[in-house]
C-alpha cells in the first residue's frame, strides 16, 4: 500500500477499535506445528498493531485474548496459553510502560492461576497513570456472564434500596459492565475468516462496524488493518437514523 493511500486511510481512523485475534491454532496446523507454536507465533503480530495504535489517533485498544469458552479447549492448550500470556506479559510491560501505555484487563481473571493474576495486577498497578492509548486484554472473558453480572449489581442496589427499578436505564445498566469507563467500539476486526463475534463485548458492540478478514492471525499485518481502516472510513455511521439526517448532521 502507497503512502498516499495509507494518509488517507489513518486520516479517518476509530477511536476505539478491538480486535478478534484468530487463527493461530490453524494457521500451525496448516504448517504441521502444534497449535502451541501458533499462539506463539501470534505474538509479534500484536505487539506490531500495539506499536502501530500508540502512533495513530486511536484512543483505546481492547484485544480478546482468551475467552470464557476456551476453558473447554484441551488442558495442556489452555496451560501453555496462561503460561505463554504470563511470560509474554512480563517481557512486554517496560515497553508498555516506557510508551506510555496504560494496560487494564477485564473477564473472570480470579478463576486464573494466582501467580497470573499477580503478574496483571502489577501491570494495571504500573501503568495506571499512563496517559497514552488505553489498552485493554480480555481474558477469561464472555459477554454474556458480563451482562448477567451487571444485572446482580443492579439487583444488590434495588435490594439495598439504592435504585428504584423503573429507574434502571442504559446509562445505569452500562456503568456495571466491565467496560464502563470506555467508549463503545468504533470498529471490530477478526482475523481468521469467521464471521461472527463470538460472545465479546454484546453491549459495546452494538452499533460497531465489524470487518472480518480471512488472514490468519500471525499473518496478520499493518497492510491488513489498513485495509480495515478504509472499510470503516467507507462507512456512514447512522445510529438508527437516515443518510439525510446525518449528512445535515441533525442526529
Amino acid at each position: 500500500m502507497n503512502a498516499k493511500m495509507q494518509k488517507s486511510i489513518v486520516d479517518t481512523v476509530p477511536n476505539h477499535l478491538a480486535v478478534i485475534m484468530d487463527g493461530n491454532g490453524r494457521w500451525a496446523k496448516q504448517r504441521g506445528l502444534p497449535r502451541q507454536m501458533g499462539h506463539r507465533s501470534g505474538i509479534e503480530p500484536a505487539r506490531k498493531l500495539i506499536e502501530y495504535c500508540t502512533k495513530q489517533s486511536i484512543g483505546f485498544l481492547t484485544l480478546f485474548l482468551f475467552s470464557s469458552e476456551n476453558w473447554n479447549r484441551p488442558r495442556v492448550e489452555v496451560q501453555g496459553l496462561m503460561s505463554l500470556f504470563k511470560t509474554s506479559l512480563e517481557k512486554e510491560i517496560d515497553k508498555l510502560d516506557s510508551n506510555d501505555i496504560q494496560v487494564r484487563f477485564i473477564g473472570e481473571t480470579s478463576l486464573l492461576n494466582p501467580l497470573l493474576q499477580e503478574t496483571m495486577q502489577a501491570a494495571e498497578i504500573r501503568t495506571q497513570n499512563n496517559k497514552g492509548i488505553k489498552l485493554t486484554l480480555a481474558v477469561a472473558y464472555g459477554g454474556r456472564t458480563d451482562l448477567v453480572n451487571a444485572a446482580k449489581l443492579l439487583a444488590l442496589k434495588v435490594s439495598a434500596g439504592d435504585l428504584k427499578p423503573d429507574e434502571i436505564d442504559e446509562k445505569h445498566f452500562s456503568e456495571m459492565l466491565t467496560m464502563a469507563q470506555l467508549p463503545d467500539v468504533d470498529l471490530l476486526v477478526r482475523t481468521g475468516g469467521e464471521r461472527r463475534i463470538s460472545n465479546f463485548l454484546l453491549w459495546s458492540l452494538a452499533y460497531s462496524e465489524l470487518y472480518f478478514s480471512d488472514i490468519l492471525w500471525p499473518e496478520f499485518d499493518i497492510d491488513e488493518l489498513l485495509k480495515a481502516f478504509e472499510f470503516y472510513a467507507s462507512r456512514q455511521r447512522r445510529f438508527g437514523c437516515t443518510e439525510e439526517q446525518t449528512q445535515a448532521a441533525n442526529c
